[in-house]
């Protein structure tokens, strides 16, 4: 089993693939890039589009894993939710950046950005922002606002982008996002909604001519499950499993 499937309540590896180029629009062109991604994953069954300008394929919804593979204007996105391991997701983001080339005429030149991301949901009935402030401490600089007399935080969602090289053209993003909001803080009304946690790893910018965008993504998914393993995982992710799980 996926060694970060006990961790939340859905899992899920993403890629995102923005180019600086409109991706094709042609009828042909995209029924079959989807065609092609449908004979390899048969249960990508159900093909639509949103307002007749972004399109895609996707596993029934109502299976605890599910496929997907959108394109937009200007971005092409893979995704697998809670994964059995993380090569079955990366052999499928893999087939989506070894089809754009040549289906789709997306060459390395025109990279704007190349991103892999793992997410985790964690259902909880309650006040996001209250757990979140109390789990992940803030530290000193502003515990005495969380400390006035009948506060509660409204929106706490911390979050940090750092470069990884020194051409800041490769980032590690953190971010949390909670979904309570003021009206249910105020009823003590509160939904079964999700907290979630993103890290991603993502290149920005043109690929050198000696690369391609299979091997830039195995380079991007390497640093970013071992930072995850690393900063991710005890520090954040378990004191928030366990902070639900104890209310």
């Amino acid at each position: 089993m996926q060694k970060y499937a006990h961790l939340a309540d859905d899992f899920y590896a993403n890629l995102n693939l923005h180019t600086e180029m409109p991706l094709p629009g042609s009828r042909e062109t995209i029924l079959g890039f989807f065609e092609r991604l449908q004979k390899t994953y048969p249960s990508m069954r159900n093909f639509h589009s949103r307002e007749g300008k972004d399109y895609i394929l996707e596993s029934d919804k109502d299976q605890e894993q599910q496929r997907w593979v959108s394109m937009e204007t200007k971005r092409i996105s893979s995704g697998l939710i809670n994964p059995l391991d993380l090569d079955e997701a990366a052999a499928q983001h893999e087939l989506v950046l070894q089809l754009a080339p040549y289906m789709l005429s997306v060459s390395p030149l025109d990279c704007e950005a190349l991103d892999y991301m793992l997410g985790f949901d964690f259902a909880y009935r309650g006040n996001h922002d209250a757990l979140l402030a109390e789990v992940l401490s803030p530290g000193p600089a502003i515990e005495n606002l969380l400390a006035l007399p009948g506060a509660q935080p409204l929106s706490y969602q911390p979050g940090i982008v750092m470069a990884l090289d020194d051409t800041c053209r490769r980032h590690a993003r953190l971010s949390v996002e909670t979904r309570t909001n003021p009206y249910q803080v105020r009823k003590g009304e509160f939904g079964e909604d999700q907290i979630s946690v993103y890290f991603c790893v993502r290149q920005y910018g043109s690929l050198d001519a000696s690369s391609s965008y299979d091997t830039t993504f195995r380079q991007l998914r390497s640093i970013c499950e071992e930072l995850v393993d690393r900063c991710v995982v005890e520090q954040i992710l378990k004191p928030i499993q366990q902070a639900i799980d104890a209310r």
